[in-house]
């Protein structure tokens, strides 16, 4: 069990982050348990990289002398699994907004899908999501999505070193539905820091002359830690003193 003391010396804690909390959710809830387990008043606890509330999975997380490492973390390659729904597509590039277009998908076969991947594996531009926490005129670049204001937004240059569809699955429903004839992918993606799962969805829509979103994200892996070795919020403060 730890102690105060290995707390304020550095901990690297590995967190299980559940669907619906932010990042800075999480970092609270720790720093608060903490502090109230150890009854002080103020410990120095933060994130090695946010993860949107609609996604789950791996959240490193240090406390005390620790938090000086948080950059490298930051910089370290990281590994995410989940599902693009391919067929339609939404303002934020997942589940947050509503469907806003859909698209054809029958001329989409498994072969093409997976020819598809190779184009997006190496360096590649990305344009981040207009719904984003991206810092633009002292903004937040989702501030201006739900506005309706128009901004003009920079290509990054990112990192995809491993990209593969691992299962396909028809979504055929009823005429009425939104997602009627849609195919499911599920994927494994690794790349580098500052890369959005989000906008990968959406591209790799559009290089299939169809849309896309994102529908379920998990980070799997942040350089050598990986999900499998973290705990619930509520599994830690349960092994709290």
């Amino acid at each position: 069990m730890q102690t105060l003391d290995d707390f304020k010396n550095g901990q690297v804690l590995l967190i299980d982050k559940p669907l619906t909390w932010t990042s800075f959710q999480a970092v609270n809830k720790l720093r608060w348990s903490i502090k109230q387990a150890f009854n002080i008043k103020k410990i120095k606890v933060g994130h090695a990289g946010t993860l949107d509330p609609l996604a789950t999975g791996l959240l490193v997380i240090c406390t005390g002398k620790m938090t000086k490492q948080i950059s490298t973390f930051q910089g370290q390659e990281k590994e995410y699994t989940g599902t693009f729904i391919l067929g339609s597509t939404t303002p934020s590039y997942d589940l947050e907004t509503e469907i806003d277009a859909t698209f054809a998908t029958a001329h989409i076969t498994e072969d093409l899908i997976y020819k598809t991947t190779h184009k997006f594996i190496g360096k590649i531009e990305q344009y981040p999501p207009v719904f984003s926490a991206i810092k633009k005129e002292g903004k937040r670049l989702y501030e201006f999505a739900r506005a309706g204001e128009d901004v003009e937004i920079k290509s990054r240059l990112v990192e995809i070193t491993a990209f593969e569809i691992t299962k396909i699955t028809s979504l055929k429903t009823d005429k009425n539905d939104n997602l009627n004839n849609s195919l499911a992918l599920n994927f494994r993606v690794v790349c580098s820091k500052g890369t959005y799962i989000r906008s990968l969805a959406y591209d790799f829509g559009k290089a299939l002359n169809s849309g896309a979103h994102l529908s379920v994200l998990r980070r799997t892996r942040i350089g050598d830690f990986k999900v499998e070795n973290a705990l619930t919020p509520e599994l830690f403060i349960a092994n709290l003193p």
